[in-house]
């Protein structure tokens, strides 16, 4: 039987707690007692764990023996800000599908309101990819920056490929750019998904000059949320 998952909120060498609305699920939803037998991750690590006490306020448990856990997909995910409802969606999917980092991008074509607000945002979402490494049985959490323009995003990226996704690239797929690298020794992988309404043609320059290259998801337009999921699909598969 699969043991329930848990990311500890703090952690010593030997022990683990969690705290706040974990605590709680586990202590009165699941009624954790002194005993039980958990999978916990602690600082970057995953450990077979023992409950020592728990309250509604915190469970701490013993750390016993580390276990073997995948590590991240080495994709650095460059998501144009859009819709906060859809893009809150394209995120908890990208921490599903193992992505290592997401920086919000604000695009020319980022709608006002969105920009301005972006930032207040950012707690949300890195409380959405917490949560949804915890379901999907991850062993660490995306890290998330702040939002920044382009420009700047592209001084955060230091993946040995990069890829950007254009609705003007009809030829070079994200398939066979993959493919034609040799994928073992690929030193990570960037990957720059538009805002509604696709990046100007002065940010396609600004990503060509700085080493990205073109790539297309095939013949047709889609969502942003939904090209962040299918291009990292597609790099989990080659990579």
């Amino acid at each position: 039987m699969t043991r329930r998952r848990w990311i500890a909120d703090t952690w010593t060498e030997t022990t683990a707690s969690l705290k706040g609305e974990q605590a709680a699920h586990l202590a009165r939803v699941l009624r954790a007692q002194p005993g039980q037998v958990f999978d916990v991750v602690a600082d970057g690590f995953l450990h077979r764990a023992e409950v020592v006490s728990a309250t509604e306020h915190e469970v701490v448990f013993t750390l016993h023996e580390e276990l073997e856990a995948e590590s991240a997909l080495p994709v650095h995910l460059l998501m144009a800000v859009f819709k906060f409802d859809h893009m809150e969606w394209g995120i908890e999917k990208a921490t599903e599908l193992g992505v290592a980092r997401i920086t919000p991008v604000i695009a020319r074509r980022t709608e006002k309101h969105l920009a301005q607000a972006a930032a207040k945002r950012v707690e949300r979402w890195r409380r959405i990819v917490r949560e949804a490494a915890q379901q999907s049985r991850r062993s660490d959490v995306p890290e998330v920056d702040d939002p920044v323009m382009v420009k700047m995003a592209l001084g955060m990226v230091s993946a040995e490929t990069k890829l950007l996704l254009a609705e003007t690239e009809q030829e070079n797929s994200l398939w066979s750019e993959l493919a034609s690298q040799r994928v073992s020794e690929l030193a990570g992988v960037a990957l720059a998904i538009g805002p509604e309404g696709g990046w100007t043609a002065e940010e396609m320059g600004l990503f060509s000059e700085n080493g990205w290259k073109h790539v297309t998801l095939g013949p047709r337009i889609l969502r942003a949320e939904t090209a962040a999921i299918a291009g990292l699909a597609v790099c989990g598969a080659m990579l």
